[in-house]
């Protein structure tokens, strides 16, 4: 481990500046450097400070690993090599809970067949399971379908005990638990079940007083969310608010004020983006306005998914900020001894995305990156004013291999306006007109790629394309969350059509800012991307001169209908996506054809390549055989069909990945890039 010691007085005092980029080389960078492993990730401070635990890849999985940071001395605490390790807390400072899952996804991690819930001891020389995988429950529907357990929070000043919610009682209700990390023992703290409890809140004491419970008709997804409220433990449930499922309408809580009589929570009545605000649940009143943003929602996006929030010392539950994913996540204190650090922090890195972790009477961590600039952290000594340099995240990407990643509004022909982000090569000059692609994130109703260090399934394919002299467009469309209701809301009933639609006029934006040649535009992306690849291709043949579908939908009656995939087993994902089709109970499958590819292969002139995951369980192969037995009938068939064994929804293995992407650059070269019939000199 690198240790380099800075002094901050002097670099505040200096005005310090990073140093410039130096130019790419003539020779592109291996592509082997772009898909490498980031050593150093998620770092995060154990309560007391003297710990950091961290996520480093072991034996190809990415596994956990603690550093003592009095003595410099790291150690590995796991070693698995099924799946990799996806999210972990502190429990006090002996010891970690951790989950399982897979990278690679089109959406980022996901749990797949893995979950579960285990402890280890810092040293690593300790270990339990709490609750087992997916996997080995044999739960056919993976995850979703498990009985399990999830880390819900430490508990302060306690190292062998936390919280943790799970449905162990009953399958679609969560209950809450106190666990003992050493001897496995769970002990219920909600005996009583209000209903279909499908999230609770505890207030600063630890006792469950808020449950938000659905009623939902036969497994679908019409019904009503309520929120109900008890005063003490002892006292009854009183209904304080409900909504409509399905209506876009949120109103949740998010936490306990310090005073355990006010809520914090996210809503967006009268608005359109989610905003924070106090709620009164003695009154049932909402109250003040506490933090909003224009474009970007708050605390809890359209859908349903966590988007920043409340920020509390866990020991009290004062308020100290708010944190936004806006661009890239932003963070407003309103605490002043944070918002002095942060300010500190960013004055020393101007230009820079700065996070802080605070610790009571310890170092803080400083974590500071951009879309040009690879992760570094550094330990600052707020009383000595002196920052100290840890390790950069990935030893082998450099800052000078990155391309700055810029931001736009998508302004779709019926009036949305969606933020979204591209990519140009580090060389583009103003006047060129370059090969294009447009990169279709998964989903749909996913917030995929972000801006910032590019750590995501589109951003960093964006770099390895921009690397190899490509523009690449990564647009965001209707049903994306995290930009509003009306957004969110416009996808429902638009696959396939509309949602189609905003990806084509993200190449008509691109065509009218001059960079993008029209002649050489082709389209990419994985799981919904996949689809949306194909359904490109098939909707408007003349527009994209190729498509690279990965991890794809080609027939949507067999994917919410095959015992293959995950999807049919469950009720109400089923029933999500007939609405996500606009598809009633007494609607043919006929309605349908128009949008599944695989119905409409004659349509496609661009040549196509694939790709797919032999294990895929989400999209399985079926749906990219579909594709290829339909195109054999007419005499057609994909430049290639890459299907990578022991992958699933999204490739894990190194060796696949480059294949994967080698495949990928010599199809594009030969449609649109250098060694294309449209290649020009510049």
């Amino acid at each position: 481990m690198k240790i380099r010691a800075l002094a901050l007085a002097a670099a505040l005092a200096a005005g310090m500046t990073l140093p410039a980029a130096p130019l790419l080389a003539a020779e592109p960078v291996p592509l082997k450097t772009y898909l490498s492993s980031s050593k150093y990730i998620s770092p995060t401070l154990s309560p007391n400070g003297r710990y950091m635990a961290l996520l480093t890849p072991i034996n190809g999985k990415r596994n956990l690993a603690v550093i003592d940071l009095k003595t410099r001395k790291s150690q590995s605490v796991t070693n698995i090599s099924g799946f990799d390790v996806i999210e972990f807390d502190w429990i006090g400072n002996e010891r970690l809970a951790f989950s399982l899952g897979q990278l690679g996804a089109p959406t980022g991690a996901e749990h797949g067949d893995g979950g579960g819930l285990f402890v280890v001891s810092r040293d690593g020389k300790e270990a339990r399971t709490i609750t087992p995988t997916a996997r080995d429950q044999g739960a056919q529907g993976g995850y979703q379908s498990a009985r399990g357990l999830s880390f819900l929070r430490s508990i302060p000043g306690n190292d062998d005990e936390f919280l943790a919610s799970g449905n162990l009682r009953v399958v679609d209700s969560l209950d809450i638990y106190r666990v003992n990390a050493v001897t496995g023992k769970q002990t219920l703290l909600t005996f009583e079940h209000p209903g279909k409890v499908m999230s609770w809140e505890l207030d600063n004491k630890l006792v469950p007083r808020v449950a938000v419970v659905r009623d939902r008709k036969d497994e679908t997804m019409e019904g009503t969310s309520r929120i109900l409220y008890r005063a003490t433990v002892e006292s009854p449930w009183v209904e304080v608010e409900s909504s409509p499922l399905r209506s876009g309408e949120i109103f949740t809580p998010l936490s306990f004020d310090q005073d355990d009589k006010t809520l914090f929570v996210a809503s967006n009545r009268g608005r359109d983006t989610t905003a924070i605000y106090r709620f009164n649940p003695e009154t049932k009143q909402l109250g003040e306005l506490l933090a909003a943003h224009p474009r970007y929602d708050m605390g809890v996006d359209a859908a349903g998914g966590s988007a920043g929030g409340v920020l509390q010392r866990q020991e009290t539950g004062e308020l100290v900020g708010f944190s936004v994913p806006a661009e890239e996540s932003q963070i407003s204190w309103i605490h002043n001894d944070w918002a002095q650090v942060q300010a500190q922090m960013e004055a020393s890195f101007p230009g820079k995305n700065v996070s802080i972790q605070r610790r009571a009477g310890a170092s803080t961590l400083v974590t500071v990156s951009s879309a040009t600039h690879i992760p570094r952290s550094y330990l600052y000594d707020e009383k000595a004013k002196r920052l100290e340099e840890l390790f950069v995240a990935n030893e082998v990407l450099k800052d000078e291999h990155l391309a700055p990643t810029q931001h736009f509004l998508l302004k779709t022909r019926d009036g949305l306006e969606i933020p979204s982000m591209y990519v140009l090569p580090k060389d583009y000059k103003p006047g060129q007109k370059l090969p294009t692609v447009v990169h279709v994130h998964g989903g749909p109703h996913a917030r995929a790629d972000f801006g910032g260090f590019p750590s995501t399934f589109g951003t960093r394919e964006a770099q390895i394309l921009a690397s190899r002299g490509y523009a690449v467009i990564l647009p965001n469309f209707r049903v994306t969350p995290g930009f509003g209701r009306k957004i969110y809301l416009a996808g429902f009933g638009a696959i396939g059509t509309k949602m189609s639609e905003d990806h084509e006029d993200a190449v008509h934006w691109a065509v009218k800012q001059g960079f993008a040649d029209p002649q050489r535009v082709c389209i990419t992306g994985g799981s919904y991307g996949g689809y949306a690849t194909l359904q490109a291709l098939v909707k408007t043949p003349d527009l994209f001169a190729c498509g690279v579908a990965g991890l794809s939908v080609s027939d949507f009656k067999l994917q919410l209908t095959s015992t293959s995939g995950d999807t049919v087993r469950s009720k109400p994902g089923v029933a999500h996506w007939m609405r996500m089709l606009d598809m009633g109970k007494d609607d043919s499958w006929d309605k349908v054809k128009p949008i599944s590819p695989a119905y409409n292969v004659a349509r496609i002139k661009a040549p196509l390549a694939m790709y797919a995951g032999r294990d895929d369980i989400r999209t399985p192969l079926e749906q990219t055989e579909r594709v290829v037995d339909e195109m054999k009938k007419l005499g057609k068939a994909p430049e290639f069909v890459f299907i990578a064994d022991g992958e699933a929804h999204g490739f894990g293995k190194p060796e696949n990945n480059l294949k994967k992407y080698e495949l990928m650059l010599d199809f594009l070269d030969r449609h649109i890039g250098s060694k294309s019939r449209f290649a020009k000199p510049q």
